[in-house]
């Protein structure tokens, strides 16, 4: 397949994270899930080699940040496909897809996915998997590109004053809120080394009471990445009730959006809903600091379960959407990934996983 290349196609690592976060700072809509800093604690988790795909055409430019995997790697397909032949590449944990910047047309947007796609199949990317941004909405302009399913509401509270954040919470959170005041907790925040190890303690405690799966539990080199990549991006609100601290958050920041990224509590203080309390209070910090948008996310798997109607209570307005993307570039070998796990009893071939090879 030979294409008319309309624009020049980059791939950058994080071995160039300067020029990389160069690249993404000259978008006017970049947030944190792109930043060169962001994707190393991922790196170190294990999800894959952090890729910056950076495009300038004739009268538009675009960016993505992808997580590259070796399928090999994949212990299902040990010793059955050969090493550093075949990828797929997946957003990192979070949010993110192509930023698209500048005039685009359909004709414009079709070359630039078929030099994308070409690039990929060179590279042996079999598949990818996008989580789109809920705040940007950036899957709008995808649709050409990508195989686009919205699966459900996620919670952002606006910041344009402390008036409006107050005003959009329900009347019942806004009580509560005020229960933990009187009750005595205090919220603060920071971001030195002993605060990070606190966390790291409430956090797995809390994922342990939660039975949560493996994937969320994260080493200590991750939370230095934090600490060390992220410096001017991340922050750690606290709770404390009778000099003690009840409840933790990760608080993610860049380019006038701030993240609900990782949090902990002590469960006997559950009562108090420092969380509740906390959460206002970094609202209110991002207020003060310029900030338009706290994206909370949503529930456990997209559903309007206890988490989504917990992170509504914080705003009864909002109308953010998730939605994810799925792109074949080898159709051929994609099925004959399939067909490899197709021999295994608890293998579903009509899944709704993508892909469904590494189901």
């Amino acid at each position: 397949m030979s294409v008319v290349s309309e624009g020049n196609l980059s791939v950058i690592t994080t071995n160039e994270d300067e020029k990389w976060d160069e690249i993404v700072k000259s978008f006017k809509d970049y947030d944190v899930y792109y930043l060169s800093g962001y994707t190393k604690g991922f790196a170190i988790h294990g999800d894959g080699e952090p890729t910056l795909f950076y495009y300038e055409g004739k009268d538009f430019k675009a960016m993505n940040v992808v997580m590259i995997r070796d399928i090999a790697s994949d212990v299902r397909f040990a010793g059955k496909i050969p090493k550093n032949t075949y990828f797929d590449m997946a957003t990192p944990y979070g949010y993110g897809g192509f930023l698209i910047e500048g005039k685009v047309s359909k004709y414009s947007l079709q070359k630039f996915n078929e030099e994308y796609s070409l690039k990929c199949q060179e590279e042996g990317v079999i598949s990818e998997f996008v989580r789109f941004h809920p705040v940007l909405n950036n899957s709008e302009l995808l649709d050409d590109i990508y195989d686009i399913t919205s699966l459900g509401r996620t919670i952002t509270i606006e910041l344009s004053s402390k008036e409006q954040i107050w005003n959009d919470i329900t009347s019942k959170n806004r009580n509560v809120i005020r229960k933990a005041i009187k009750s005595g907790v205090s919220i603060y925040w920071g971001r030195d080394r002993k605060l990070f190890e606190e966390f790291i303690d409430l956090y797995n405690a809390t994922m342990d009471k939660d039975n949560a799966k493996d994937y969320y539990y994260f080493d200590k080199v991750f939370y230095e990445s934090i600490l060390n990549d992220l410096k001017y991006n991340s922050m750690i609100f606290y709770a404390m009730y009778e000099g003690k601290v009840i409840a933790m958050s990760m608080i993610l920041y860049s380019n006038q959006q701030i993240h609900y990224h990782l949090s902990a509590s002590d469960r006997k203080y559950q009562h108090l809903a420092p969380t509740n309390l906390l959460l206002y209070e970094a609202a209110c910090w991002g207020c003060e600091n310029g900030y338009k948008t706290f994206h909370l996310g949503g529930g456990l798997g997209s559903k309007e379960d206890g988490l989504f109607k917990f992170k509504k209570a914080f705003n009864r307005n909002s109308d953010s959407t998730f939605s994810i993307g799925r792109k074949v570039f080898d159709e051929e070998k994609y099925k004959e990934l399939v067909q490899i796990r197709s021999n295994e009893e608890t293998f579903d071939k009509n899944s709704l996983f993508f892909p469904i090879y590494r189901m």
